[in-house]
């Protein structure tokens, strides 16, 4: 039934694709770290943009708490006006009553990984972010590793990272906010921790202080509320949609400014 294919031909498909665009994704447009669904959504509206976008993700799925909502139950709740942003993503939901929806998680979060992989988004998924590329007071790029060699005795553990480099970074790593301690732990940038839960506070702000944290670095997602003492939200994801387009809008505009200052003619508007 199956065409006639040995496995060392199998072998060879598996590293000639991979290593092929992952060479070709040593520098980047965009290097986006976590793959949740603030994440994805700006991925997926840069990729579209035509901005050449990597999502880096620790574990070997991506969409973090998209698929299971809270408590385990895999039921996500959205508020006005997430359903704009459902509808564009055509993730069925119901409104269980004014201002307030509800989505099966397996659904929306297949369907949103579907969306960004078909606009273009490349993904390195069990690949744990290291660091940063700091250079000149900017952030320029990630330093990488596969996340099992995190897992390993320490006196093994001597395995050298390899370096990606992007015009722009953004940490959707969650409540860790991974790539804004980078920078804190070395006293370039000072984190206010998130709150405790106040759902009517959180979402709106998350939104509202979504954007560049350091030159090259922005935030968005609940890595947002880690980084300005916001309250959390639970699991409720409008918020983290509209982060998303918010930190993608932010890059894209960043991006193209920084373009059109380096082909203006020496001495011209400057």
């Amino acid at each position: 039934m199956f065409h006639s294919v040995s496995e060392a031909k199998i072998s060879k498909a598996i590293l000639k694709e991979f290593a092929g665009w992952l060479e070709d994704y040593i520098t980047s447009d965009v290097i986006i770290v976590g793959g949740g669904p603030s994440g994805l959504t700006a991925a997926r509206d840069l990729a579209i943009e035509g901005f050449k976008t990597l999502v880096i993700e620790a574990n070997n799925y991506l969409g973090g708490g998209f698929w299971i909502g809270g408590y385990l139950m895999n039921t996500l709740t959205f508020r006005a006006p997430a359903d704009e942003i459902l509808d564009e993503l055509k993730i069925p939901y119901k409104e269980v009553e004014p201002g307030l929806f509800t989505a099966d998680g397996p659904s929306a979060c297949s369907k949103l990984i579907s969306k960004a992989c078909d606009a273009g988004v490349k993904i390195l998924n069990m690949t744990k972010f290291d660091d940063v590329v700091l250079r000149n007071n900017k952030v320029e790029g990630t330093v990488i590793n596969w996340t099992p060699v995190s897992a390993l005795p320490r006196q093994i553990t001597c395995v050298d990272p390899i370096s990606l480099e992007a015009k722009i970074v953004i940490d959707a790593t969650g409540h860790d906010a991974h790539v804004c301690k980078s920078l804190e732990k070395r006293d370039i940038i000072k984190l206010k921790g998130f709150g405790p839960m106040d759902v009517s506070k959180s979402e709106d702000l998350v939104v509202e202080k979504t954007g560049e944290i350091y030159e090259g670095l922005l935030v968005c997602g609940m890595a947002v509320s880690t980084a300005y003492g916001i309250p959390r939200m639970g699991p409720t994801f409008g918020g983290m949609l509209f982060s998303g387009k918010k930190v993608a809008r932010l890059a894209k505009e960043k991006i193209l400014s920084v373009t059109k200052e380096s082909l203006e003619p020496i001495g011209i508007n400057r």
